[in-house]
């Protein structure tokens, strides 16, 4: 089984390297894009009996800082 694991910065969280794409963009010209917040795209193949539990404790413990991350997982 696919999974995608999309990990993202909680909002309020300072996102130093969006602000950086943020203001290349502006740079480069392009005009209009308000805010920028950078996440990780995590791709992974698990077995097809691999449970929500497992899942969730890999984002837990290893792919995601729940502390400042929030993460979604979707079955590819």
């Amino acid at each position: 089984m696919k999974l995608k694991v999309f990990v993202t910065l909680k909002p309020g969280v300072l996102d130093p390297q969006g602000r950086a794409i943020h203001h290349a963009l502006g740079s480069l010209g392009f005009e209009g894009v308000q805010d920028v917040r950078q996440g990780k795209l995590i791709e992974l193949e698990v077995a097809d009996d691999t449970d929500d539990a497992t899942i969730d404790g890999m984002c837990r413990k290893l792919l995601a800082n729940t502390v400042i991350e929030n993460y979604r997982v979707e079955r590819a």
